[in-house]
């Protein structure tokens, strides 16, 4: 997201044909953290570029209500997919901290 988080990173990553790639990746990648990032990314390079004074986005300000709700649906997001890898493998699944046998 560092890449796309200026107007001319975001030029230079549509112009490297890197939509394509990361719908393929989309198509196949199973950890979650990976396919928010690829959607995240994928909505910068197919949606319309920011209005005036938001060229760099690591400089905008964003409302702290917006925040929450974003950090929120981040969370649900994360449950989500929590959820769904437990169905999926039939149980839990170690995390990195727990020994796997």
């Amino acid at each position: 997201s560092q890449l796309t988080a200026t107007k001319a990173g975001r030029h230079t990553v549509r112009e490297k044909g890197t939509y394509p790639v990361l719908r393929e990746l989309h198509g196949w990648e199973r950890e979650p953290h990976v396919l928010a990032a690829c959607e995240n990314l994928i909505q910068v390079l197919i949606g319309e570029e920011p209005g005036p004074g938001m060229e760099n986005l690591l400089e905008v300000t964003v409302p702290e209500e917006v925040e929450r709700e974003l950090r929120r649906r981040d969370r649900e997001e994360e449950e989500r997919w929590q959820r769904e890898r437990e169905v999926a493998g039939g149980g839990s699944t170690p995390s990195p901290q727990e020994p796997s046998g």
